[in-house]
């Protein structure tokens, strides 16, 4: 198993969790997601799954409901 979390700007209520999840579930090998909602803030998205999900899939399932992955954020 593999868990991954990335941050997703513009959620804000319990339909933006519903839409974010459905879509990241959709990814194959995907067993669960859960989300941590920050309304108005950068929520984070846990996904846990049978092997590493690749970013540019996770980002695409979270365009694909109308958000976005935040970038990493530099220590420096």
């Amino acid at each position: 198993m593999s868990t991954q979390t990335v941050d997703v700007q513009g959620m804000t209520c319990g339909h933006c969790v519903k839409a974010v999840t459905e879509e990241v579930s959709a990814i194959p090998g995907v067993t669960d997601v859960a989300v941590d909602l920050v309304a108005g803030g950068t929520s984070k998205v846990t996904i846990t799954a049978t092997e590493p999900i690749a970013d540019d899939a996770i980002a695409a399932a979270v365009a694909e409901a109308g958000y976005t992955v935040a970038p990493p954020r530099s220590l420096l």
